[in-house]
């Protein structure tokens, strides 16, 4: 769902009739819903059942794509890529469905796999969806995906068991209504913070409105009895630095997906650009992909033998070692290819990391609610990344004939922002506690832990 689109970007305001701005909302859409619906249907899932969360969210993945299928306007397609984002919350969900159900042993290595496939679904999507593109009508994107979204419902319904672990309680409406303002109010300026200008009314208003939003959220969520987010646990230090660390991970990985294509994409008249089709971008970034599927067995091995912080820390150093690659070697497709197999590497091991320490630092009944919040600090990350690269990019420019292209030092100075994020998650994850603060949790320095707190 996050790279599906993309192909389309340059053709988007013809195929909608809308200016570039406004046909931008096609993406914006997907971000903003996935980022609240996470840690809401987390709790859900905690409460009324993971599996019929997880149904309910491919129910909405599948009714989203068909409206973008059938739909010629650009409201249609706002919507209806809005409901795919409300499906966003099916890999943290996946995550507490497996802590609930695999037997100890098998925990670690199922959570790095299904860890991967986060990489995996952008690596292979992006030339998959640039394939469709060029071949078939635009339309068939959607109905791709809805035929996925289906095949995913049918194997989830016959497979897959409802997990017998529950948390009853009343739902925090005022709370999730609260957070999805706090939210909405701070990713949307975020993303077009540099169309609208960093310093109009609207773009300081909305950050505004975010801080006191989410500040009076956090002081209801304290005194409600069954918070949508349980702040005291999240505010422990093995959960908030994991969650720290967390945002520079995304803010890290995300500059990969934005600045790589546009290397490769480049006219070669600019002196620094391969020249490559979509098509063919989308393939050289698809190894990395494959990289962290195959290293999902590595992560679990190591997080057993060390720790998971300690596997958290060498996927931050390896995805600095990645940009260090490709800020000295960038100017041919394989030193592209091979650098962005050293990132996807440590994001393999950095995803793997991050829902065990969650998971061995909360009780049993908040793993989805912990899990979804822990995939948003994510996506605030890879939110604020696209708004510094973007900005970086737009600030240093070439003049091309009539089109202004980013020049060769923009994308260097990307690559160090990067390399600084990347350390810095290295530097909170360092921070991390060995073991859990909650009482009864299991020393969550094993991949068994989380297992160890579930049998507590």
């Amino acid at each position: 769902m996050q790279t599906l689109i993309i192909p389309l970007i340059p053709e988007l305001p013809k195929l909608l009739n809308a200016s570039a701005a406004d046909a931008s909302w096609a993406i914006t859409a997907t971000l903003l819903a996935g980022a609240v619906i996470t840690p809401i249907g987390g709790r859900l899932g905690d409460m009324f059942g993971k599996r019929r969360i997880l149904l309910l969210s491919l129910a909405a993945l599948v009714a989203g794509s068909v409206l973008c299928a059938v739909g010629e306007s650009l409201g249609i397609v706002v919507v209806g890529r809005a409901m795919q984002g409300l499906a966003m919350g099916a890999i943290p969900l996946g995550i507490s469905i497996m802590r609930d159900l695999l037997p100890p042993k098998q925990v670690g290595t199922a959570v790095a796999t299904m860890s991967a496939t986060m990489g995996v679904g952008g690596a292979v999507g992006l030339p998959l969806a640039a394939f469709i593109a060029q071949n078939f009508n635009w339309h068939m994107l959607f109905w791709a995906s809805a035929a996925l979204g289906v095949l995913c419902a049918v194997l989830v319904s016959v497979a897959l068991p409802e997990s017998a672990v529950r948390t009853p309680a009343k739902f925090d409406g005022v709370g999730a209504a609260g957070l999805a303002v706090g939210l909405v109010a701070l990713l949307l300026p975020i993303t077009k913070g540099s169309a609208w200008g960093w310093d109009s009314p609207l773009t300081i208003g909305l950050f505004a409105l975010s801080v006191i939003t989410l500040l009076a959220w956090g002081a209801y969520e304290l005194r409600v009895k069954s918070p949508l987010v349980d702040l005291r646990v999240s505010a422990r230090p093995r959960v908030l630095f994991t969650n720290l660390a967390s945002i520079m991970i995304g803010f890290a990985m995300y500059g990969m997906s934005l600045i790589f294509p546009q290397l490769l994409m480049a006219p070669a008249a600019t002196g620094y650009g391969l020249n490559q089709s979509m098509l063919h971008a989308g393939l050289a970034l698809a190894p990395g992909g494959l990289v962290m599927m195959a290293l999902s067995p590595v992560s679990a091995r190591l997080s057993a033998r060390k720790g998971p912080k300690v596997t958290l820390i060498s996927g931050a150093l390896v995805i600095a070692a990645g940009y260090v690659v490709a800020l000295l070697l960038n100017n041919q497709v394989w030193q592209l290819v091979v650098s962005s197999m050293v990132i996807s590497a440590g994001v393999g091991l950095a995803f793997a990391a991050m829902p065990a320490l969650i998971m061995g630092a909360v009780p049993i009944t908040e793993t989805a609610a912990a899990n979804g919040l822990n995939s948003l600090m994510r996506a605030i990350g890879t939110s604020t990344s696209a708004a510094v690269m973007s900005v970086v990019l737009a600030s240093m420019t070439m003049q091309l004939g009539p089109v202004a292209l980013p020049t060769i030092g923009a994308f260097r100075v990307t690559f160090t922002i990067a390399i600084a994020a990347a350390v810095l998650s290295a530097v909170l994850a360092a921070l991390i506690p060995v073991r859990g603060t909650q009482a009864g949790a299991a020393p969550a320095g094993t991949t068994a832990g989380a297992q160890e707190a579930a049998r507590v």
